[in-house]
């Protein structure tokens, strides 16, 4: 992969960086870590053992002390392990210093580096490295950095499957066929007179249909899936006051959060908190009662209890079993239709005196006490399948992200006009330019086409030392 279209320092190859790689803060063991061709200059004259750096076997651990190379005074005993390129996590000569992990002691040898040529790492440079090296394709940095921000086990597996590289191999089979298509498009446009055998624009046409348009189709419907899995969803509480929302909130949490009285409105703002459904990061909005009020604080907290709901992703409707259908149930009812909605039919531990007369049999409907959590396990199921669209948990091997389902939005209309052009007969050079459209939208997924400022604003987000 060609590096020379990038210009800034944190691409300049021929730098040796250094982080501690470590997080901030007193521990039991601390990494320095570096990068680059100097790395094992830099052992040689900051370490001491008995062995010469030199002999050292790449991936080994050896022990010694590091010093400083201006007064040759020990810093502190550690361990260190050369990681000689190609075999290394960014594919060059790589060093990692273990030491004890006080800061004042990884600050020192971080300076002792920096002494002898290194230089401070930017933020994600180590895996820019691995992906500027070839070491990854885009989509593999990219799940370095959902590995480290995963919140939910779900999470962690998409971001170790995407890692693996499944993503990429779907891209990149894709570009093939298109690569493939294009070549053919160029004989057929440089030697329009000669005798060279051309496939039929229908036989290309059931290819792009299967091979590039089907795929890219499947990728777009496993984003909304995976947003969900990555980002979580939001999911709104909604109902009149005093039917048991708060209840449920603390309820779904494990914990008293929200204030509990049977004093109808004591919500008045919207409290969000994040619970764990099943492997997905469920934001949950506590609302205040969706009612008429003249208390001007309230009216507040209901304006912004309707702006969550126009948000949310899942919608619970509480409705108090316990007493008959009102008219304000109604008028709820009336804000959250056409939403994804659960009827949550609250306090089944007291006489049910709620009819519906067969109303609402299109939504599902769990019967719940918030009060003592009957229900509530199959209540995050309901929420489980509304949320996902399906009753059990699938992992999917490869989640595009917002970036990606861009790339393959543009990439599918470029092929789909593609498709048109040649089904109107028009010459193959205007073929050709739909399908290069497509090969650099799809390009900028693994990488290959991608703009410096989309790299340096993706690498940026990483942490120093990663």
């Amino acid at each position: 992969m060609s590096v020379m279209r990038i210009g800034n320092k944190a691409n300049n190859l021929e730098d040796t960086i250094v982080a501690i790689a470590t997080p901030p803060g007193a521990g039991a063991i601390g990494i320095v870590r570096l990068s680059g061709p100097l790395s094992e200059a830099i052992a040689q004259r900051i370490f001491r053992s008995k062995r010469a750096v030199s002999s050292f076997k790449s991936h080994h651990l050896y022990y010694g002390h590091i010093i400083d190379p201006e007064t040759g005074e020990a810093i502190d005993e550690v361990m260190i392990a050369l990681f000689r390129a190609p075999h290394s996590y960014t594919g060059e000569d790589s060093l990692e210093i273990y030491a004890h992990g006080g800061p004042l002691i990884l600050k020192l040898i971080l300076e002792a580096t920096l002494k002898c040529g290194a230089r401070l790492a930017e933020p994600g440079e180590f895996t820019k490295r691995a992906f500027l090296n070839g070491r990854m394709d885009l989509t593999q940095a990219e799940a370095v950095l959902h590995l480290i921000n995963a919140r939910t086990k779900a999470e962690l597996q998409i971001a170790h499957k995407q890692l693996q590289g499944y993503l990429g191999q779907v891209v990149e089979g894709i570009i093939k066929t298109l690569v493939e298509f294009k070549a053919h498009l160029e004989v057929a446009i440089d030697f329009p007179e000669e005798d060279v055998e051309i496939v039929p624009p229908a036989v290309w046409q059931k290819r792009l249909e299967k091979e590039v348009i089907a795929p890219i189709k499947s990728l777009l419907e496993a984003y909304t899936q995976g947003r969900v899995l990555r980002e979580g969803a939001l999911m709104a509480i909604v109902g009149r006051p005093n039917v048991g929302k708060s209840s449920l909130l603390n309820r779904l949490l494990k914990e008293e959060r929200a204030i509990v009285t049977p004093i109808p409105g004591t919500t008045r703002d919207v409290i969000e908190e994040t619970i764990n459904i099943k492997g997905i990061p469920v934001k949950i909005a506590d609302t205040a009662g969706l009612r008429k009020t003249a208390d001007v604080i309230e009216a507040v907290g209901v304006e912004r209890a309707r702006k969550k709901v126009a948000e949310a992703d899942v919608v619970l409707w509480v409705i108090d079993a316990s007493q008959p259908f009102t008219k304000e149930d109604e008028e709820i009812y009336h804000e959250v239709e056409g939403k994804s909605v659960i009827l949550v039919l609250n306090k089944s531990d007291l006489p049910s005196k709620i009819d519906l007369k067969g109303r609402f049999r299109h939504l599902p409907q769990v019967k719940i006490s918030a009060l003592y959590g009957q229900g509530i396990e199959r209540l995050e199921e309901e929420i489980f399948e509304r949320i996902l669209g399906q009753k059990e948990e699938k992992i999917p091997s490869f989640v595009p992200s917002l970036r990606h389902k861009v790339s393959l939005e543009k990439g599918l209309s470029a092929v789909k006009r593609a498709i048109d052009t040649i089904k109107n007969g028009l010459p193959p050079v205007f073929v050709s330019v739909d399908i290069q459209e497509a090969l650099d939208a799809l390009g900028e997924i693994v990488g290959k086409t991608t703009p410096e400022e989309v790299l340096s604003y993706i690498f940026s987000q990483f942490c120093i030392g990663k």
